[in-house]
């Protein structure tokens, strides 16, 4: 399922996205609005009010309600009204002629002789009709609309939790790029230090010259992966600027809460997925499919309407085979009126109507089977981020531990290069390992929240999410 295919991205994506190019701002998304600098929770509610996705689901909902006041318009009694004027020869002949859209009817007696003569023809009227009671028929097709628009409005929540996810995991991808970011300053500027160190050593011929070479080649090495840190952070911001239909330069991200550790915890998001849009979705489908069954087993039924006319012809023609010549004929000569009941009943339909109702009882027992399915994979879905969210908060409770065993490794590490107790292998495995704690320190804590707002994904329910973060100070 597409839900799926997100929460696993949400969770295992690192702090490189994929490349994206930027859309510029429409009209309905102008980048003053983009709130300055932008939270987590902002940029989520920009997204899913701004998002081209959302307001295509929205005006599908719009559509999907508009269905229903159709479906009640079968209600109404309907009324048809018809004026015209031809010029046409009477020859009229006895004889039958089947059902056709060809040769126009004549009416009137048969002429003793054909002529080539022409008259004027007119005729006009109006054509009531109502269906006073259909056995729920009509009834059933105002239910199958409305279970329509309840799929298109659970669509649009399950679009607006696919942006909100997709916001998330480009919010934190772009907030681990920065970190990285840092860390790889930190670390260029510890190895610039320690390069000026070894090549004052080497200079006074207290250390080889192999040494200088080696502190050289991890100083190129250290502006490398900055580099590569700093494009990095330049997709991540492209990336986001997608989603939120704004150009790159203008996002400006406070990731400040998300780089402390949650105060929520993954058991205090419940854990009932049966709520979420994606299990909405695939309930409405089932009840759509029955909508479906009831109005094909509704539609073998007699159809009976009442109906009423008032209707006027006028010919140039007379019964003797004159002609009245003129403009005699164009207008209505003679007037009748009529009201009665027509009932209609498709007898021979039953066996179409069999199998099409054998079509829909198979409906609706594979979208239900389908529905149990998706219950059980949210649940199973549920209990899989709620272990990866407790990991990633052990993993990051602890991260601090060894970033300052790191710092203090490093720090020791250069004390006793520098009073020639040991040698540039050591230093440059102690600056490694303190990069990369400090990198291990930021993302635990932005994998904790990035495994939150994932299971709140799973449950379809945000709002515990947001609540974190706005307790975590991101209002």
């Amino acid at each position: 399922m597409r839900i799926f295919l997100k929460l696993s991205a949400l969770l295992l994506a690192g702090a490189c996205s994929t490349l994206a190019q930027p859309q510029a701002a429409d009209a309905t998304s102008p980048a003053s609005s983009l709130p300055k600098p932008l939270t987590l929770s902002a940029a989520i509610q920009y997204a899913q009010a701004h998002y081209p996705a959302v307001r295509a689901a929205l005006e599908r909902v719009n559509a999907a309600r508009a269905g229903v006041g159709l479906a009640k318009t079968s209600y109404l009694p309907s009324a048809n009204a018809l004026w015209q004027g031809n010029r046409a020869t009477r020859n009229n002949i006895f004889g039958l002629l089947l059902p056709q859209s060809v040769v126009p009817s004549l009416t009137g007696p048969v002429l003793p002789a054909a002529d080539n003569a022409s008259v004027w023809g007119s005729a006009g009227g109006v054509l009531a009709s109502w269906e006073p009671f259909d056995f729920g028929y009509r009834r059933a097709a105002v239910n199958s609309a409305r279970a329509t628009q309840s799929m298109a409005e659970a669509e649009k929540q399950l679009t607006e939790l696919d942006v909100a996810a997709m916001t998330a995991a480009a919010f934190l991808d772009l907030a681990a790029a920065q970190q990285a970011v840092q860390a790889g300053k930190a670390d260029l500027e510890r190895r610039q230090t320690f390069f000026r160190t070894v090549h004052t050593l080497v200079e006074n011929q207290l250390r080889p010259g192999v040494e200088e070479s080696r502190a050289s080649a991890e100083l190129a090495a250290a502006r490398i992966r900055l580099i590569q840190a700093e494009t990095s952070e330049q997709v991540g911001r492209a990336a986001l600027a997608e989603l939120l239909g704004v150009a790159p330069a203008v996002i400006a991200i406070d990731a400040g809460n998300v780089l402390q550790l949650p105060g929520a915890t993954a058991e205090s998001f419940g854990s009932a997925a049966s709520s979420s849009p994606v299990a909405r979705a695939e309930q409405f489908r089932a009840e759509f499919t029955q909508a479906q069954l009831r109005e094909v087993e509704r539609s073998y039924v007699p159809r009976v309407n009442l109906q009423s006319s008032l209707s006027g012809r006028g010919s140039g023609a007379n019964v003797d085979g004159t002609i009245r010549g003129g403009a005699a004929g164009l207008s209505l000569d003679r007037y009748n009126w009529a009201a009665g009941v027509t009932i209609t009943f498709p007898a021979f339909d039953f066996f179409a109507m069999r199998s099409r109702k054998q079509i829909a009882e198979a409906n609706v027992r594979a979208q239900q089977a389908h529905y149990a399915q998706t219950v059980l994979g949210l649940n199973a879905q549920v209990e899989k981020v709620r272990a990866i969210a407790s990991g990633a908060r052990s993993i990051a409770e602890n991260t601090p531990v060894e970033l300052q065993a790191a710092t203090d490794a490093e720090r020791q590490a250069r004390a006793r290069y520098q009073a020639g107790l040991t040698n540039i292998l050591e230093v440059s495995e102690a600056q490694a390992l303190l990069a990369q704690a400090q990198m291990d320190d930021a993302l635990a804590r932005l994998n904790a929240w990035r495994a939150l707002s994932g299971l709140a994904i799973a449950q379809g329910n945000l709002q515990p999410f947001l609540d974190a973060l706005g307790a975590a100070g991101g209002h």
